[in-house]
């Protein structure tokens, strides 16, 4: 195979990772280029947006992890670029303006520092050779040394460890060879100190994923951790991908239990966003996020809706007299909404909701938890 043939099939194999942009509007979903690669909108640190090349150094990989289609069991189309294959197609995309920036992850090719040197040879040729200073995420493999995070870091925009599970008794349910503590909770640990601030490196973006329903996890042990990697690691973002079954191994749990389906998977996914977003925008607590009898969140209704439904003392919320804080508790009220909200009502008391943008749904459902007087 020539490299863009190798292209081709790492770049369409990297669409299981997807720790650098979330598609939850136009302009964060990603796109095919013209050769069939991905192409992966991202938020820049400095608030600007860029687009990403994004694929595989190697499919090939060591590691035994059930819920991955790439894991070392299955019987795929194995290929790999180099170093300076990778730096040479980047450049030309990058001289075609189609592209501004790289995400750059791999299987584990021979040992994690062995796919590290590899990862980090990359980057090297493009700061170094090629004089590149845009936009660069690289995912480090788990279990890899201190002194190969470092050497990430000296050369990463962005990087991410993907978790993949909340704890350990989850992650000896899909991998044999992965330790949870000692591969990728001291490696997290590592890089929030690395990075945090006043650090060295603390203008590098740091982010994680879990696989959401290859085990038989809950939605509250996945935010109780998600809770603990915003407040304890300061971790940018958190990224959630829904298993697709019939891609794993088939002895876990997301093969075996349950009778979700497929439209579930991705509704339980959706939801742990909006947790996500509550957490990280709207001033909620891992502990202020509401579940049901089985630990997990309603596949019905958002999750600040029905926080809003278990505390009915907090409502209605006086318009003109809350703080931000409270209006961002009102189901129906975004963050845009809020601002302009609080900016209106620099000017005048409010009346009425018209002329915050607000239509349908929302509006109606804003009115019942408001109160004008």
């Amino acid at each position: 195979m020539d490299t863009f043939d190798k292209l081709g099939i790492l770049s369409a194999d990297s669409r299981y990772d997807l720790a650098c942009a979330c598609g939850t509007n136009e302009q964060d979903r990603r796109r095919r280029g013209a050769d069939g690669h991905w192409l992966y909108p991202v938020t820049l640190p400095n608030g600007g947006r860029s687009v990403l090349l994004k694929t595989l150094l190697s499919n090939a990989c060591a590691n035994d992890c059930k819920y991955c289609p790439l894991r070392s069991t299955t019987n795929i189309r194995r290929c790999a670029l180099t170093p300076d294959e990778t730096a040479r197609v980047f450049m030309r995309y990058l001289e075609q303006h189609e592209i501004f920036g790289l995400f750059l992850s791999s299987g584990m090719v021979g040992s994690p520092d062995r796919t590290m040197e590899q990862l980090n040879a990359v980057a090297a040729l493009l700061r170094r050779r090629h004089r590149f200073r845009g936009y660069i995420h690289l995912k480090i493999i788990p279990g890899a040394s201190d002194a190969a995070i470092r050497e990430t870091l000296s050369l990463a925009s962005a990087v991410s460890i993907n978790i993949e599970t909340p704890g350990e008794a989850h992650c000896r349910k899909l991998s044999g060879r992965k330790r949870f503590l000692e591969d990728i909770v001291h490696p997290l640990k590592l890089v929030a100190r690395l990075t945090s601030k006043g650090e060295r490196y603390a203008r590098v973006r740091t982010t994680t994923q879990f696989v959401v329903g290859a085990s038989d996890e809950n939605d509250a042990e996945i935010v109780k951790y998600m809770g603990g990697l915003y407040e304890r690691l300061r971790l940018d973002r958190v990224y959630f991908s829904a298993y697709q079954k019939g891609l794993g191994a088939p002895d876990i749990p997301g093969e075996t239990g349950g009778t979700a389906t497929p439209a579930d998977r991705l509704v339980r996914e959706h939801r742990l966003y909006q947790a996500d977003f509550l957490i990280r925008k709207y001033g909620f607590k891992a502990d202020d996020i509401p579940f049901d009898d089985r630990h997990n969140l309603s596949l019905d209704k958002d999750p600040k809706e029905c926080w809003a439904e278990r505390h009915p003392d907090f409502y209605p919320v006086r318009i003109n007299q809350a703080d931000r804080e409270a209006l961002l508790r009102v189901p129906g009220l975004g963050l845009l909404t809020v601002e302009r909200l609080l900016e209106r009502r620099r000017q005048a008391r409010l009346t009425t909701l018209e002329g915050l943008g607000m239509r349908g749904k929302r509006h109606q459902k804003a009115l019942a938890y408001l109160r004008f007087d």
